[in-house]
């Protein structure tokens, strides 16, 4: 088949390469045009635009899919079905339509379950225990389409956001080329998605991910493994912002009023609505993550001085 890719994040490329490797010939890309990143902020394209540039492929960056350019090439290349993994924009009606096959996604949850832009972070703060990664068909209404294949992941203790989503984009490229074949083959048909489990992902912004030190210990926790590496969980301390990497709940330790900071020689704790948490890497503002014994000494935070 002839197909067009779209994609944006490192989370894509090896579904990217996966197809690359298969029997299917990848004529475009659709990402999203470059962005400024790093602390120049300059302009850098993404992940899926450089490696398809690697290999010699057509690089499409509308601002938008609905750009009337984009339809007007999309239809002069003729794919026969276009794979998707975390492209970041909306496809039209106009752009559905147009791939005999439609739109293929790859979505990292288990259909009906979590739709939407962050599945990942939604399902490590919601306690699940499973996720995993579909592939569909996709349709005007939100991760609603029909599905080809499903793949199941456990999600451990200390998973964050980050393990979790290396492990769903490896083993998600092989449930997508595997889906192309089935395609290609005839020998796959999707079927639509049950009624009963919808829940929804939505984008996670900054403000989300704010700690609430009233929170029980095991929800401090899946918050703050839900936000790394991005957007990242953060507290305030002295009226500037602590950005916090994994906790570790502390189910022995002498209970603390919630946001209390009690510093040890070799561990940081804080206390919650329930047992403390010990802090593994904090970052102060405009300084490198580090680990929170090295930031206590720095800090010599005192004991009327809490985390909010």
């Amino acid at each position: 088949m002839r197909l067009l890719f779209a994609g944006t994040p490192e989370a894509a490329v090896p579904a990217l390469e996966a197809i690359l490797a298969g029997r299917h010939e990848v004529v475009a890309v659709l990402t999203r045009p470059d962005a400024p990143s790093g602390r120049g902020r300059k302009l850098h394209p993404s992940p899926v635009a450089e490696r398809a540039r690697a290999a010699g492929i057509e690089v499409l960056t509308p601002k938008s899919a609905k750009d009337p350019a984009f339809a007007d090439r999309l239809r002069e290349i003729a794919p026969d079905a276009c794979p998707v993994v975390a492209y970041g924009g909306l496809l039209p009606a106009s752009v559905l339509e147009v791939p005999r096959y439609g739109w293929i996604n790859l979505h990292f949850s288990v259909l009906p379950a979590w739709r939407g832009a962050a599945p990942v972070q939604h399902a490590i703060r919601a306690g699940d225990d499973v996720t995993g990664a579909s592939t569909f068909q996709i349709v005007e209404e939100l991760d609603a389409g029909p599905v080809y294949g499903v793949l199941t992941e456990p999600i451990g203790p200390t998973d964050t956001a980050g393990d979790l989503l290396d492990r769903l984009a490896r083993s998600g490229a092989r449930l997508l080329a595997d889906t192309l074949d089935g395609i290609a083959a005839g020998t796959l048909e999707a079927r639509p998605q049950p009624t009963d489990g919808v829940t929804y992902a939505r984008k996670v912004e900054v403000d989300d991910v704010r700690v609430d030190w009233k929170a029980p210990a095991f929800a401090v926790d899946r918050l703050v493994r839900s936000a790394t590496p991005a957007p990242g969980a953060w507290t305030t301390f002295r009226g500037e912002r602590l950005k916090l990497g994994p906790v570790t709940v502390v189910p022995d330790a002498e209970v603390l009023p919630p946001g209390r900071l009690r510093a040890e020689k070799s561990r940081v704790l804080v206390g919650t609505g329930s047992v403390p948490v010990a802090l593994g890497e904090v970052r102060p503002p405009g300084k490198q993550a580090m680990p929170a014994p090295d930031w206590a000494r720095g800090a010599r935070p005192g004991d009327e001085e809490p985390l909010t």
